[in-house]
């Protein structure tokens, strides 16, 4: 089924990771919403990227700087022409956000593992604590590509100018009944609600809930679809840090072959909590 989604080179199967675990061209990732996931085990030969502590700046709000970034691919073995792939818990969420920020500076050989950690543990593939170590690379990145994440200012335009903005996070917090997240201390905001105009379409529609695959493209097509987004348009995703609506990125980029969908990272937290800011409920 993968070779009819719009870009099928982007998503691999199980099987396809299990062929080439010993593959130098190959370097897995592994990242989850728990960090403590991977050190109770992971595919061998994966590395580990924390979504918190690896991927964001110290100090600012805002990812890896481009020389953080090549720092951290440099570490990991991981060159220009290395093909990465991701997977993670939480049906690929944040494997989603990492391949993200990847192609956010360039990176060309992208993939994530349909089915993401669950499955690969479903099927009773091997699973190690061994922590692999890689020669270093001369790994150099490009500048940040600009076509893939909004900013606040160009939400305001979108929402102004009544673009589609696709709101992915739970109906609870689409219409401003769940404001606070448990057990999410870094996604607080002072407000409820949704940017006005956004469609509410959760990103777990995507995936298949007994698999953690994503659901075929005739089904993605309809859900999308039945909203008003529509390949044609410049689309804007956003929930609550960019993680999730990273997820559905993926989904219209790379599953459904929409040209132009940018992720707004700053997400809830940062509209939840922008003075002037409109908000619907």
């Amino acid at each position: 089924m993968n070779d009819e989604y719009a870009h099928p080179e982007a998503l691999v199967e199980t099987q396809w990771v299990a062929e080439h675990l010993n593959d130098p061209d190959v370097r897995l990732v592994e990242s989850n919403e728990d960090p403590l996931l991977y050190d109770t085990g992971h595919i061998p030969g994966a590395v580990k990227v924390d979504w918190f502590t690896t991927l964001q700046h110290p100090l600012r709000r805002d990812f890896l700087e481009k020389d953080q970034f090549e720092d951290l691919c440099r570490r990991l073995g991981i060159r220009n022409d290395t093909t990465v792939v991701f997977y993670g818990d939480k049906n690929n969420w944040f494997a989603c956000y990492a391949f993200w920020l990847f192609a956010y500076y360039g990176h060309q050989n992208l993939k994530i593992m349909n089915g993401g950690r669950a499955k690969w543990v479903a099927e009773g593939r091997p699973l190690t604590q061994e922590v692999p170590t890689y020669p270093p690379t001369d790994y150099t990145a490009k500048e940040p590509d600009p076509s893939i994440r909004a900013f606040r200012e160009d939400v305001f335009r979108q929402m102004e100018q009544g673009l589609p903005l696709v709101d992915v996070r739970s109906p609870q917090e689409y219409s401003g009944e769940l404001i606070h997240m448990p057990n999410y201390p870094q996604e607080g905001a002072q407000r409820g609600g949704h940017i006005p105009g956004a469609v509410n379409i959760p990103w777990a529609q995507a995936v298949n809930p007994e698999t953690s695959t994503f659901k075929p493209p005739a089904e993605l097509r309809q859900l999308y679809e039945q909203y008003g987004i529509t390949p044609d348009k410049e689309v804007i995703a956003y929930c609550r840090i960019g993680e999730r609506s990273s997820l559905t990125w993926f989904v219209l980029r790379y599953l459904l072959g929409y040209p132009n969908v940018k992720n707004y990272d700053g997400s809830w937290t940062e509209w939840g909590n922008l003075v002037n800011a409109p908000i619907e409920k």
